[in-house]
């Protein structure tokens, strides 16, 4: 996705592969991706096939037995550990173009339906859409003054607010409209190609969110601004506020990436779900369906009005003099554990954010709730990638003693999130228990 001012991208024939590879060797260095090994070692594997032998097609056997080294043995009808890698890499050459890759001249993609890269030559546009202005931050308080630089508040860790990211923003939200507005996928469509063989520690995890006829909700963050990126946003104060100033047009970009990863993990295991923005949300949805939500309670409203024993709760820290951060407090803790967990405090870029993960009973306990929130936006897209991935799955299982193939059972978790650029690098456990 770019924004209209940075330029378009177009297919050419004569890209220089010596250029092809200076650019893939750029992203396996990005923050993007140089957490992964894997990720990098498929995209070298796939970048090399495409640039020396476009006309040859590639299988998901030789990817599994020569990038991942699965043995001879592997059968790509019972094992999408293939797919779901391909699918990764998809979603992290997206982010990597939408971050710190915004402006290179070279674009790589892995298109859908095929094991394969393409490389495109972005044409750089002399015009811009916007007028010049100084980058600014938000205050949770004021309004900010175009015309010199803010101090930077948490928001800017939830919302991308400079004005040349106001497209981003803007993109993002017209992605979930999208994703909430299409026709919808019907049950029967999808036990075809489409449905695909996933691992059993992946199935086990969502297994409450697909047994059911009826399709789940996801509930994305829509909280509630006062302004626009132009003028200036901070959060709805209704102390001083009228409601009638109220604009829920925005949400943060990891809800989007998030939202988008789950949409691809569903449809890999034949199922749909139904989105809402929590703006649109009500306690009466609550009562007859199972619930994901994409965001914490700080920001998606909604979830603070349905009854849910959490033991981790997100809250403003003060970290310093004149310094806060949006921390986690475990309500619950062990002796000798530490009760909060604080993130990079909000004067500096953020490099650690934290994340929870909570699974419970819903209003009716034949209904299911799932929470994928961060105390940011990257740690929300944090949440979401690690409930995707089968490792951090399976280890997650095997330390709350659930046995893959079993029944799910109330838990929550704690991550830790490194982050650079605004992007979660890796992505650690740190604290999990079962709650019933």
């Amino acid at each position: 996705m770019l924004n209209a001012h940075q330029g378009r991208s177009e297919k050419t024939e004569a890209l220089d592969p010596d250029a092809c590879l200076a650019q893939v060797e750029r992203l396996v260095r990005s923050p993007s991706l140089s957490g992964s090994e894997a990720l990098c070692k498929l995209l070298q594997f796939l970048a090399h096939h495409s640039l020396n032998s476009p006309a040859d097609h590639i299988k998901e056997y030789e990817i599994a037995t020569e990038v991942f080294g699965r043995p001879s043995s592997f059968d790509p009808q019972a094992d999408s550990g293939v797919r779901v890698q391909v699918g990764r890499l998809r979603a992290k050459l997206l982010e990597y173009y939408q971050t710190a890759g915004a402006s290179d001249i070279i674009v790589i993609d892995v298109p859908k339906g095929i094991y394969a890269l393409s490389f495109q030559q972005r044409v750089i546009e002399p015009h811009s859409d916007f007028p010049e202005a100084p980058h600014s931050n938000l205050s949770e308080n004021d309004v900010p003054n175009l015309s010199k630089p803010q101090a930077r508040t948490g928001l800017r860790r939830t919302l991308v607010v400079t004005i040349p990211a106001a497209a981003f923003v803007l993109a993002a939200v017209a992605i979930l409209l999208y994703i909430s507005h299409r026709r919808p996928i019907a049950l029967d469509a999808l036990s075809g190609p489409t449905a695909q063989v996933v691992p059993v520690s992946i199935r086990t995890f969502w297994e409450p969110f697909l047994k059911d006829s009826e399709a789940p909700f996801v509930i994305f963050s829509n909280a509630q601004f006062i302004g626009s990126p132009i003028t200036g946003m901070r959060y709805y104060d209704p102390a001083r506020d009228s409601r009638e100033r109220i604009s829920q047009h925005y949400t943060g970009i990891g809800e989007v990436m998030g939202v988008e990863e789950l949409e691809g993990l569903f449809l890999s295991m034949g199922r749909r779900f139904q989105t809402k923005r929590s703006g649109l949300f009500t306690v009466d949805d609550a009562r007859k369906n199972n619930l994901i939500f994409v965001g914490s309670s700080l920001e998606n409203l909604t979830l603070g009005e349905i009854p849910h024993s959490s033991g981790f709760v997100f809250k403003r820290l003060p970290a310093g003099q004149d310094d806060w951060v949006q921390g986690v407090v475990d309500l619950r803790p062990r002796a000798g554990e530490s009760s909060e967990y604080h993130p990079t405090p909000e004067s500096r870029p953020l490099e650690v954010d934290y994340a929870v993960i909570m699974l419970a009973h819903g209003l009716d306990r034949t209904r299911w709730i799932l929470i994928l929130a961060g105390g940011s936006t990257v740690g929300t897209q944090a949440a979401v990638d690690f409930s995707c991935d089968p490792d951090s799955i399976q280890d997650l299982l095997h330390r709350l003693n659930i046995q893959p193939g079993s029944a799910m059972t109330p838990f929550e978790a704690l991550l830790r999130v490194k982050v650079a650029n605004d992007v979660p690098l890796t992505t650690e456990l740190v604290k999990f228990r079962r709650t019933e």
